[in-house]
C-alpha cells in the first residue's frame, strides 16, 4: 500500500501488509530457520543482494519485514531493521556506526543499561563517551570534540521525564557532522518524530508501548537507507535480530498503537494532577504538568505528555519503599509501556547498576518513584497509591 495519503492510525493497522497466496487477512507469521531457493544460481543471487528474497531468519524473514515496513510508515523513515531488544537496537547502532577512537556525546539522563553499555563495553574498545545535560543544548555543543561521530539521548528521558530539545541538538550534531540518535521510546511515532525535527536516527524498545501488552521482547533502528546498511550488516553478522514469532506479536500490537498512547497520557495526565495535591508528595515529574521544567517545549515537540509519571515522595527511600509495597494493584516491575500500570524504584532496579555520583548527577534520587501510567481506571490507580502516602 502507498502510505502517503493514511493517517497514522491506519499506518498502525495496514502499512507493511504483505498477504502470500492464500490471501490471508492477519500477517502471518512464518516459523522457518531457512528459506528455500528454486536452483543454484538464484540461491547465489540472494546472498550476494543480486535479486529480492529470503535466506535466513537471522537476516530476512516476511514475518519480521512486515513489522519493519509498517514501524518506518509510521516514523517516516526510509529504512528499519529490527533487532531482539531495545538494547540491541543500541548496541547495533554503535557496532555499525562507530570504530575505535570515535567519541559519544550522550545525555545523562539514560536508561541505566544504556549508560553501562557505554561505559563497560564501548568504552572498552576506544570509544570515548562524554556525558552533559539533557536540557541544555549548550552542554552539547561545549562536549564536542574532533572526533565526535554520535549524539545520544532519550527524550522524554527515564525516569525523570525530562525533554531534551530535538532540533537545537540535531543543528549543533549537523553542524560538527555528527549523527543525532534519538531513543523514541516513551513516545512513539504516535507522539512524537524525531526525524522530523532533526534526527538522524531513531531507536525503539518494542517491548514497551509497541508491543503494549509486556509479551514480548523486541527493538528497532531507524534511519535513511544508507545510514542503516552498515547498522543492518552487524546485526546479519551477529544476530542478535527480532524473532519472526515476536514480530508478529508486535504487528498485532501496533494496531491499537494510536488509541492506546491517547489513552495512556490522559490517564497520566489526571494521576499527575492528583499527585501533585497529595501532601506526602514532594514533587511531580509530567511534561504534561505546566510544572514540569520543560513544559512547553514538550508541548512543542510532543503531541501529549505520555504515559510515564515520576515523583517523589517526602521521607528518602523508607517512604519510597513503603509507598511501592503498600499497593495491591500496581504491577512492581521495571517494564514500562504496558497497559497494566507498573511500578518502580528506579534508584535500587533500573539504575541500581550505575555508580552513585552518576545518579546523583542525573537527579535521580532514593525518593523518587516511576509509574507507567496503563489503562485501568485511573481511580483505581489512586486508591492504590493512597494506602502508602
Amino acid at each position: 500500500m502507498s502510505d502517503d495519503n493514511y493517517e497514522l492510525e491506519t499506518l498502525a493497522i495496514r502499512a507493511g501488509t504483505h498477504r502470500s497466496q492464500f490471501g490471508e487477512h492477519s500477517e502471518a507469521m512464518y516459523l522457518t530457520s531457512s528459506f528455500v531457493s528454486a536452483n543454484a544460481a538464484e540461491a547465489a543471487a540472494k546472498f550476494v543482494a543480486a535479486e529480492p528474497g529470503y535466506i535466513y531468519s537471522r537476516f530476512t524473514n516476511p514475518t519480521v519485514t512486515m513489522f519493519e515496513e509498517r514501524l518506518a510508515a509510521l516514523e517516516g523513515a526510509e529504512q528499519c531493521v529490527a533487532t531482539a531488544s531495545g538494547m540491541a537496537a543500541i548496541l547495533a547502532t554503535c557496532m555499525g556506526l562507530l570504530k575505535a577512537g570515535d567519541h559519544v556525546v550522550a545525555s545523562r539522563s539514560l536508561f541505566g543499561a544504556t549508560i553501562n553499555m557505554f561505559n563497560n563495553y564501548f568504552k572498552k574498545f576506544g570509544v570515548e563517551v562524554s556525558y552533559v545535560s539533557a536540557t541544555d543544548a549548550s552542554e552539547w555543543q561545549q562536549a564536542v570534540k574532533s572526533n565526535t561521530k554520535l549524539f545520544f539521548l532519550e527524550t522524554p528521558s527515564n525516569p525523570l521525564t525530562e525533554i531534551s530539545d530535538i532540533a537545537a541538538i540535531a543543528a549543533i550534531a549537523k553542524q560538527c557532522g555528527a549523527l543525532l540518535a534519538v531513543d523514541n521510546c516513551f513516545c512513539t511515532p504516535i507522539l512524537q518524530k524525531p526525524l522530523e525535527l532533526g534526527a538522524d536516527i531513531v531507536i525503539h524498545s518494542a517491548t514497551k508501548y509497541l508491543d503494549g501488552q509486556g509479551r514480548v521482547l523486541g527493538g528497532a533502528v531507524l534511519g535513511n537507507k544508507e545510514l542503516i546498511a552498515p547498522v543492518f550488516g552487524f546485526l546479519r553478522t551477529a544476530g542478535p535480530t527480532l524473532s519472526p514469532f515476536n514480530a508478529w506479536v508486535i504487528l498485532k500490537g501496533m494496531e491499537t498503537l494510536k488509541l492506546r498512547m491517547e489513552a495512556h497520557s490522559a490517564k497520566a495526565l489526571e494521576l499527575a494532577q492528583w499527585l501533585e495535591q497529595q501532601p506526602g508528595v514532594a514533587r511531580v515529574l509530567y511534561p504534561g504538568l505546566p510544572s514540569h521544567p520543560q513544559h512547553k517545549l514538550a508541548m512543542q515537540q510532543q503531541k501529549t505528555g505520555g504515559g510515564i509519571v515520576a515523583f517523589e515522595v517526602k521521607g528518602g527511600k523508607d517512604a519510597a519503599w513503603k509507598v511501592i509495597d503498600s499497593t495491591k494493584l500496581l504491577s512492581i516491575t521495571a517494564n514500562l509501556g504496558d497497559t497494566k500500570t507498573t511500578i518502580t524504584h528506579p534508584a535500587s532496579t533500573t539504575h541500581a547498576r550505575i555508580a552513585p555520583e552518576a545518579r546523583a548527577a542525573a537527579g535521580i534520587t532514593d525518593s523518587l518513584i516511576r509509574i507507567g501510567v496503563g489503562l485501568e481506571a485511573v481511580s483505581d490507580i489512586q486508591a492504590d497509591l493512597a494506602r502508602g502516602l
